[in-house]
């Protein structure tokens, strides 16, 4: 039994050192994630960093778009005719009917700066889910990283946000009434083929993609803009990246 004892008690003394020397072994990478050891920022700053720069950029997207002429304005994400539609433009301007097809596209762009009001809270929860993986990989990944984190991360939500409420600001502006008026004239000319004269799912889509346009743009200015990062630990973080990037 005494001898058992020791054997018990020598066994938890080499556990236990075993342990304390593993944590030694560890003790110093830990302490370079937490504090930012050889120079290279903090788990937390790089975190912090990031979900700075991503509520930046897409709050400064979604109040840009929706801003009266948000959309209609910009060439970059202005909503034309779809492009299974265009044939349709083309035949009723060629009929005079210029003032109909102008009103399909001023609506369709009015829609999509009204439903752009509903984007931020989204891309907001988006970042808060956000990893420290997730941020590294965005901090030393391409130019659009953090705008393909978007596309993987929210196009289901905004698709079931904007859906309702792109539906009801195409019959607010009158984008459904012109649109349909606009196809079903064009389905009464003899010999065409008919289209399909609701056009929800497509304004939907391209608000959406519109969204994605202008995110891009705005991360690619924090990346190559040093006055775009308007805070000490962007600028801190930024920089590090800078000179850390993997070479594309």
């Amino acid at each position: 039994m005494k001898n058992l004892r020791i054997f018990t008690l020598a066994t938890a003394l080499l556990f236990a050192g075993s342990f304390t020397l593993m944590a030694q072994i560890k003790l110093p990478s830990i302490i370079q994630k937490v504090t930012g050891g050889n120079g290279a920022p903090s788990s937390l700053d790089v975190g912090t960093a990031l979900k700075q720069a991503l509520t930046q950029g897409t709050s400064k997207s979604s109040d840009q778009l929706s801003a009266l002429n948000g959309y209609f304005g910009n060439p970059a994400v202005k909503i034309l005719f779809p492009p299974e539609a265009q044939k349709v433009e083309s035949r009723l301007r060629q009929l005079g009917m210029n003032d109909l097809c102008d009103k399909v596209i001023l609506s369709l762009n009015r829609a999509a700066e009204d439903a752009a009001t509903q984007a931020k809270p989204i891309f907001i929860d988006a970042i808060k889910q956000m990893t420290l993986d997730d941020a590294m990989k965005i901090l030393l990944g391409s130019n659009d990283s953090a705008t393909q984190y978007f596309k993987r991360t929210t196009t289901a939500a905004l698709i079931l946000a904007f859906k309702p409420i792109i539906q009801a600001s195409l019959n607010k502006v009158g984008a459904t009434q012109y649109y349909g008026q606009a196809a079903n004239t064009y389905n009464r000319i003899p010999f065409v083929s008919k289209i399909n004269p609701d056009i929800a799912d497509y304004a939907c889509q391209k608000a959406i993609d519109g969204l994605f346009v202008q995110i891009a743009v705005e991360e690619l200015n924090i990346r190559q803009n040093i006055g775009a990062r308007p805070s000490p630990v962007m600028q801190k973080v930024f920089a590090y990246a800078d000179k850390n990037k993997p070479a594309n």
